[in-house]
Order: C-alpha cells, then sequence, then structure tokens
C-alpha cells in the first residue's frame, strides 16, 4: 500500500468534508434546529389541555378545540377550515360530587361518565346496594323491585388495589400467586353473578334505571395506582357514576357486611340537542404537484375522564407542530401536505372515514399517511401496513432521519393492514398508503389510556419533539420523491379456515350519533 504524503492526506480529508457537507441536507437541518430551539409544544399542550380541556364528541370543548386549530394555523398562516362530517347528541359535563354520609362521612373520588344524566341540580340520597348472586334471570326479575329509591353497585370488588408490578417487585412469589388466583376466581364469579341476572353490564344500568334506581355505581379499574377508565353512560334518566377502586371497595365492603352505606351524589351536566360534528384541515399547497397529497393525521377527540393529553392530544401536537415547522423551514413542498384532525374517532373512526368517503379525489392522489396516537411516547415502530412495497420508500425517507430518532425504530415489511385502531385504518382500507408512527409504551394502556389520569403532566415533551422532526422530515420526504408511492398489496395470509386473506373492507361512519 502507497503511503500518502501529509499534503495528500490533508487533501484527502478535506475533500472528505466537503462530500459530508454537501451531503447535508439544509431543510432537514433546519427542521431540526427549529424543533429543539423554537419548540411551541408545551405552549400547545397547556393551551390545548389546560385551557380547552377534554374534547368529547358533541361537547362544546370539543367544537372549542376546533376553533382554537384554526386559529393557530391561521396565526402560521396555514391555510385551515373545520369541515362539517356530520351530527352527535350535545352533552357538556359538569362537577360531580360524590360523598359517603353514612355509617360516617367521607368525601368520595369518582365523576359521572360521559353523557349521564344529570340529577336535575340536585343533590340525591339514598342506600348503595349490591348486585346479589341469585339463581338465575327469574330470581333476579323478582328481586329487581327492591332497587327502588337505592343507588345500585354493579362492578366486582378488586381484591387489591395495587397493580401487578407492585405485587412483583415486594411479595413472595407464593403471595402473589395466591392474590392471582383469589382474583381470578373473584372475577369469574363476578362475571356469572351478572350473566345470571339475564343482563350484561351494558344493557343492566337501564333495566335498573327503568325499576327505579336512583344511580347506577360503576368502579372500572384500570390497574394502576389511581388510574380508572371513564367511558359512557347508557342511562337515559339516572346518573351513572364511576368511583375509584379504593372508595368503591370502601361502599362495597360496608355494603357486605350489613353496614349499609349511604351516599349523596350531585352530578351536573347539560344536553345541548342535537349538535355539528367537525375535522379541522390545514395545508400547505403543493407548487409542483398540487393534486398529490402527503397527510400528516391525529385523532382530535377524547374521552373525557383527564383531558385527553396522551390519548390523542400528544398525537394532535406531533402534527401541529411538525406543520408549524414545515410551513417555516419548508413553506413551498412539491405536493400538498395536509393535517387531519379527526372527530369521533373514539366512537369507530368516524371522522377519518366521513373524509375517505367524502374526498374520493384526495384519498386516490395520497403519496403517504402518517399518523400518530398511542400515547406520548417517541415513536418505535413503523410497519408497512401489508403495501407490497413500502419498504423500498419508507426505508429511504426513514434513512434521513438523525440517527438518534431513527436507529430507535423497528420497521416491519410489509406487515399486515390494519383494519381498526386508529385513523389510518380508514385510509388503508380505501388502499391509501397510511402508517401508524408508533409509540414506546409508558404505561399507556394502564395509566392514560381513556382514564381520569390522562392529563397535561403525563405528557414526556423530548420524546413528543421528537415525533415531530420525524413527522415533518418524512411528510418532507414524501413530497419531494420524485416517484409516486406503490400501493401494490401483499398477498394474505390464509385465515383458520383456510380461506384467502382478505384487504380490510371500507366502513361508512356514524354521521349521527349519540342518540339512541
Amino acid at each position: 500500500m502507497k503511503k500518502l504524503s501529509g499534503l495528500s492526506l490533508g487533501l484527502l480529508l478535506a475533500t472528505s468534508v466537503l462530500t459530508q457537507a454537501q451531503t447535508k441536507d439544509p431543510i432537514i437541518e433546519g427542521i431540526v434546529k427549529e424543533a429543539n430551539e423554537n419548540s411551541q409544544l408545551e405552549k400547545l399542550a397547556h393551551e390545548l389541555m389546560d385551557v380547552v380541556g377534554p374534547r368529547l364528541v358533541g361537547s362544546p370543548q370539543m367544537q372549542q378545540a376546533n376553533e382554537w386549530a384554526v386559529a393557530k394555523y391561521k396565526d402560521w398562516n396555514i391555510t385551515a377550515k373545520n369541515e362539517k362530517w356530520g351530527e352527535w347528541r350535545g352533552w357538556e359535563r359538569g362537577a360531580s360530587h360524590i360523598d359517603m354520609v353514612s355509617p360516617r362521612v367521607k368525601s368520595l373520588e369518582g365523576m359521572q361518565l360521559a353523557w349521564s344524566p344529570s340529577t336535575g341540580g340536585k343533590t340525591i340520597t339514598a342506600d348503595a346496594i349490591i348486585i346479589p348472586d341469585l339463581a338465575d334471570s327469574l330470581a333476579f326479575a323478582k328481586w329487581l323491585p327492591t332497587v327502588k329509591g337505592k343507588f345500585v353497585m354493579i362492578s366486582m370488588l378488586q381484591p387489591t388495589g395495587r397493580p401487578d408490578y407492585n405485587w412483583q417487585e415486594f411479595a413472595t412469589k407464593e403471595s402473589f400467586e395466591k392474590m392471582k388466583k383469589e382474583r381470578d376466581i373473584l372475577t369469574e364469579a363476578w362475571t356469572k353473578r351478572i350473566a345470571k341476572t339475564g343482563y350484561s353490564l351494558r344493557t343492566l344500568p337501564a333495566a335498573l334505571e327503568k325499576a327505579g334506581a336512583v344511580g347506577v355505581v360503576a368502579s372500572y379499574w384500570s390497574k394502576g395506582f389511581g388510574a380508572n377508565k371513564i367511558f359512557g353512560a347508557t342511562t337515559k334518566k339516572v346518573p351513572t357514576v364511576d368511583i375509584a377502586l379504593e372508595d368503591y371497595g370502601l361502599l362495597y365492603r360496608l355494603a357486605e357486611s350489613g353496614h349499609t352505606p349511604k351516599i349523596s351524589v350531585r352530578a351536573d351536566s347539560k344536553e345541548n340537542g342535537v349538535v355539528p360534528t367537525f375535522n379541522t384541515i390545514a395545508e400547505i399547497k403543493g407548487t409542483e404537484k398540487p393534486d398529490e397529497y402527503v397527510i400528516l393525521s391525529a385523532h382530535f377527540d377524547s374521552w373525557d375522564g383527564g383531558t385527553g393529553a396522551t390519548d390523542n392530544g400528544t398525537g394532535t401536537l406531533t402534527m401541529m407542530e411538525a406543520m408549524r415547522i414545515l410551513k417555516k423551514i419548508y413553506p413551498n413542498p412539491k405536493r400538498t401536505i395536509l393535517v387531519g384532525h379527526w372527530g369521533s374517532e373514539e366512537q369507530g373512526l368516524n371522522g377519518s372515514r366521513a373524509f375517505v368517503e367524502d374526498h374520493p379525489e384526495i384519498v386516490k392522489n395520497i403519496q403517504a399517511v402518517f399518523n400518530q396516537d398511542n400515547g406520548t411516547g417517541r415513536v418505535v415502530n413503523l410497519a408497512g401496513q401489508g403495501f407490497l412495497n413500502s419498504y423500498e420508500y419508507l426505508g429511504r425517507w426513514l434513512s434521513k432521519v438523525p440517527s438518534n430518532i431513527k436507529d430507535q425504530i423497528e420497521t416491519r415489511f410489509p406487515g399486515a393492514p390494519g383494519a381498526g385502531g386508529s385513523d389510518f385504518a380508514s385510509f388503508v382500507a380505501a388502499g391509501a398508503p397510511a402508517f401508524s408512527l408508533s409509540s414506546l409504551n409508558w404505561s399507556y394502556g394502564t395509566y392514560t389510556w381513556h382514564t381520569n389520569r390522562d392529563t397535561y403532566d403525563k405528557i414526556v415533551f423530548d420524546d413528543v419533539r421528537n415525533n415531530a422532526i420525524l413527522a415533518a422530515i418524512m411528510a418532507y420526504q414524501a413530497s419531494e420523491d420524485p416517484v409516486k408511492t406503490s400501493r401494490e398489496k401483499s398477498v394474505l395470509p390464509a385465515n383458520a379456515k383456510g380461506e384467502p386473506g382478505a384487504w380490510p373492507a371500507m366502513r361508512s361512519p356514524t354521521r349521527k350519533g349519540g342518540m339512541d
């Protein structure tokens, strides 16, 4: 091997540095710099989660959020609008006051479920009783009149309020196994107890209401300290309240031991008739191929036990921040970059399904959709959703992402098409290349997914910042790519019956909801 002179070595090194400098992309560098040095995430999160609050479909807060987002985009000189896609039962949450007044006085942690009837401005005080374990539906029908004038508890007594990881850390193996066995027995017994009524947990509240109960009391523990799932009520005239595991257990044990607890409930909520529902749509118009689209996607609505911070406030923030950065750093994309903040995802992807149904002219010209909707964590998974050649273009775009973000992402190609779960599935069903930016867990399922603890303080802003950078760079690369993405679908494996695998079918949205 010939030894290089000092001058030759210096020229070689200089050439190498120059080549590296030439390969750096100023747009990508600008995106990263803007995201890290001028982030608006904390400000946006405060305004959306703390000021606007939860965004239940049909609520005034949902409409306020739609209007807030349009105003933000206009502040950034991005064209935006709210596009009506349907109507929903209008309902506005008020305060919930739940107290035990006998055999002693204690304020209880709890809240009414979404769409629960109010107590009409009054405080209702009555005994709390447990659904009994009866022989069959005939025995239950005979017992049912005894609920008149009472609150009825319909959830099982949890044997522990400690999550399993806490038991694993501190309990003996024998003690942990004993607890789990006891819990399994109790769960099976409670399932049978409810089945023997002739009703399900969904239909039972209406039967209790019809029989004269003054309210329904439940506790849907999320298997983590202090966390309960808060969904919707099925009663029409009397309130349904969820009480935290700790206080629900207290009431249950008192009732079971014959110390009949008496509780008082005031649940203030307001019915607002039928209200319009919207998607918020914003776009940066393409300069060369304005009728081809790169779509950033996140659902805007939430359940309202907390403030919808990680489901899907963080997805919303990711896409808003990505759009803000792109408008500043990459204001003239080749393809149109559109962002969709979808309504009523929680009731069945309704907003995105409506968009797909209403805009075939856009769907047929989609270059790529990037959706984020599983918590605050940094993106660690990206699958091809069954598109045969997705590895080629996604891999190429992903190679431009800074290594500190890219190297944490596990890819899977071609993958299988998602049939639900989040809004990317609405586009996949229509044959458009749509992908989920899937995030690190951060105990999402236990502590924040649909819970009363899904609040601002659970946001991990460093991870969301990384996700905004990723979304912006992927949108930039998809916009610039000279080649239109392939929509060729992979051959899906046969199902359990040996039949050929089928691509998910498009489904129409529910355009008038919550009325039944």
